[in-house]
């Protein structure tokens, strides 16, 4: 499959690696076609990794990742392009952290909304599905790094893009995906990110996960 990661950092690289070893053909898209940080990942994972704009990575891609910081994930897709979103798979790894005050960061949107509500509302036509923002990226391709049974969640409108979602994390580790419903599900999973930098600093490690016990 071909797969268009948005953004350049430690996410969009642990999610475009992992995708590269899995057989897929993956562009990471940036705001320049000749981003130094795409360029050294393409160096390291092969013919299967190409670089571009996100506008390039949102065409090339069947299914896209949404991997930029939350404050700047709407201007990122709106360069990507609507027409180049348009009815496919858009996965929003991202989360709404505001470090304008410094640490611990506030949300700049939550309760009664959420980013990934934002991003389906600019762009009606793509299929977007919150998932993996709740752990560490490392952690999001390789569930191992922390022993026994643990969650991901996931949410979203439209009932096939999820399942689409589900067999890319269940190719990563996960076994069992639990399907939050609809998009307004991303709200509560946007908010626990607050717990997790918090927990992050108890443990001062972010190898840790949330595990659901019935």
């Amino acid at each position: 499959m071909h797969v268009g990661v948005f953004g350049t950092g430690m996410v969009g690289k642990a999610i475009g690696t992992k995708l590269v070893q899995l057989g897929h053909e993956v562009k990471m898209g940036s705001r320049t076609a000749n981003n130094e940080k795409a360029a050294a990942w393409v160096k390291a994972n092969g013919a299967r990794a190409t670089q571009g704009t996100f506008g390039d990575a949102a065409a090339f891609g069947e299914m896209l990742f949404n991997c930029t910081s939350g404050m700047g994930s709407l201007d990122a897709l709106h360069s990507a392009g609507e027409k180049n979103l348009n009815g496919k798979v858009l996965v929003d790894i991202s989360n709404p952290l505001d470090f304008s005050k410094g640490m611990p960061p506030s949300l700049f949107v939550c309760n009664t909304d959420s980013l990934a509500e934002q991003i389906q509302r600019a762009f009606p036509h793509a299929n977007v599905v919150k998932a993996l923002n709740t752990m560490n990226c490392n952690l999001m391709v390789n569930p191992s790094l922390v022993p026994g049974e643990h969650d991901v969640f996931l949410c979203g409108n439209d009932a096939g893009a999820k399942t689409k979602v589900k067999e890319i994390l269940t190719s990563f580790g996960w076994e069992s995906p639990i399907d939050l419903g609809d998009l307004s599900g991303a709200r509560g999973m946007e908010m626990i990110l607050m717990s997790w930098i918090r927990l992050m600093g108890v443990y001062q490690s972010p190898n840790f996960n949330y595990k659901i016990v019935r």
